[in-house]
Formats: C-alpha cells, structure tokens, sequence
C-alpha cells in the first residue's frame, strides 16, 4: 500500500486536505488496525486525521475496519437485547457511575457488556470500581460469554476484543494526541444489529457526526452526552437522550436547563472506595437513585425490549428501580 499517497491527500491541512471515501478508509485503517503501517508513516497518518478532522464517509470507513476485526459475543438466547457500555474516560472530578448503571440493568434481567480499559492514568475506571464489589475482567472470550450468560454481566479489556483498535489507542501515550481510535472505540459493539449501545460524546460536533453514523448504518443506541466522557447520565443534571433505531432518532428525553433546585445524594468522594460503597447503598435501597440515571435507566428498558414503551419502562424504574 501507497501510505505517501494517502497523506499527500490527508497532511495538506485543515483547508487543502481532502476527505478519503469510505472504501479507501476502510482499507488504509484496516491496515493500522493489522499493524502494517511502519511507525513513521503511522505516526503521520495519525496526526494528518487530527489535524484535518474526520468526516463521515470516512470514520464509516474506519468503522468497517475495526468491526472486521472485531470479536464478536452472543446475545443471551430468550432475554432482552444487550446493553453495551463502553467505559474509557473513567472519571476525575465525579463518581464514576457506568457500574452502577450496568448492575441495575443486571438487575432487570438485561445482558450488559461493558468494555474499557483496565488502567486509568488517574482517574477512576469502571474495571476499578468492579474490582471493588468483587466483579472481575474476563481475561478471554469464553469467560465474557460465560459470565453474560450465567450472571448476566461481563467486563471485558478491550485487547480481548479488539486487539488491534487497542494497539491504535495506546498511541496516546507515545504521540501525545488522542485520535480516531478514541472516537471509535465508543462505537464498539460485539453484537452487531442485537445489542443497544450506549453512544457517548463530550463535544456538540462529535454527537452530531455520530448521529449520521448510528443513523446510517443501523445501530440501535442511546445517544447522549456522556460524564466525563463515560456512559452514564449526569446525576445532576439530564442531558438529552436520543433513541437511534430503525433509521431514525427519537428523542426520548429533553436535556434539563433549568436551575437545580437540590442536589441528588451523591458519594463524597469520587475514588474507588467512596464509589463502590454509595454504588452497594443505592442498589440495596438505602439511598436514593439520580433522577436522570433513573432516566436513563428506563430508556434502556425501553430499548433493550424489556419494556414495550417508554411510559411503561419509567413506570418499571419508578416503582422497582429505587428511583426517586
């Protein structure tokens, strides 16, 4: 393969570059993912994307590669659709909620997935916080598809899935810069057309771009805002909650503008201790759940299957799921 040619095309900057189609994305990052581009010509493909922006025919493109590539899981035969929660960001300033979220869902007879990494360069991650209520990673394929059927929940590194997209992502540390695997990987899901995927962003242009991609190649998902950049509803504010199916997005709640006239009942902290302890509090009841993870919650159920529509799934949460 040609890699001068792709960044003569791709380096010119943000004004003279030019967009690649989506089949010559899909086969130049099916070459990243495989580990066949020498490390100069990376490093400078990697830096052209960030520079230039990625558009959408070319992160389709991308996003053919690494599904490709990826391993795929079972859906539970006889249950709901899985949930997928991918979980890279882990969180500094707030409690990292995504495993709250995923033991609810559990709860509720829902298969979840959650995929992420295992270290958190200082900031708590979901595998830390399962760590802590005695939930531990799958280390292979056998054990994530044994654990989601058995106990309904699995948490899997992303190595196991997609090695590839994770060797793009450790980039990070060598370059510097984040790039086009950190978009990616939020869109990871090992059940392709029978999962829900839990799609989040942190910037109003990346939600936008990853709406045309859900929309356009079918994935059923939540679309929202993510904490800190993790999948979860902020527990103080509710951003807005898109439904992706079918071709289509449906809002399915509003995000919350008006000022806050109390603040839900959240841990003290936000290390793994104080994270895990409020987590074992509100699933036994003791404490109240958010409002909007409450939410989020019954968007869930709702998409998932378990309810047959949103008025019945928030009646679902409101009356079992602790939410008050």
């Amino acid at each position: 393969m040609n890699y001068a040619r792709y960044l003569k095309e791709l380096g010119r900057g943000a004004e003279g570059s030019r967009d690649l189609a989506t089949e010559e994305a899909r086969q130049l990052y099916g070459a990243m993912l495989d580990g066949g581009v020498p490390d100069l010509e990376l490093g400078a493909i990697v830096v052209a994307l960030r520079v230039k922006g990625e558009r959408l025919d070319e992160m389709l493109g991308f996003m053919a590669a690494v599904r490709e590539r990826t391993h795929r899981l079972r859906a539970p035969h006889g249950r709901p659709r899985p949930v997928v929660l991918p979980s890279y960001n882990g969180a500094r300033k707030g409690a990292n909620l995504t495993p709250l979220l995923a033991l609810l869902l559990k709860r509720f007879g829902v298969p979840v997935l959650v995929h992420g990494l295992l270290e958190g360069y200082g900031r708590v991650t979901s595998g830390q916080v399962f760590r802590e209520l005695g939930i531990l990673p799958g280390t292979t394929l056998g054990q994530a598809q044994d654990a989601l059927e058995e106990g309904g929940l699995a948490f899997v590194p992303l190595p196991i899935l997609a090695p590839g997209l994770a060797d793009l992502l450790a980039l990070r540390a060598r370059l510097g810069l984040r790039n086009s695997a950190h978009s990616l990987v939020k869109m990871l899901d090992p059940f392709p057309g029978n999962g829900v995927l839990m799609a989040t962003a942190t910037h109003p242009a990346f939600i936008d771009l990853m709406r045309d991609m859900l929309t356009v190649d079918g994935t059923r998902s939540l679309l929202f805002r993510g904490t800190e950049g993790e999948p979860f509803a902020n527990p103080k504010r509710r951003p807005r909650l898109e439904y992706i199916h079918d071709g289509q997005c449906d809002t399915l709640f509003e995000a919350e503008h008006d000022s806050l006239q109390s603040l839900p009942h959240l841990p003290e902290g936000a290390d793994v201790h104080a994270t895990a302890e409020w987590t074992r509090q509100v699933l036994e009841g003791h404490l109240p759940l958010p409002l909007p993870i409450g939410n989020q919650l019954a968007c869930s159920l709702y998409a998932c299957g378990h309810a047959e529509d949103l008025n019945q799934a928030k009646a679902i949460v409101a009356v079992e799921g602790g939410c008050r």
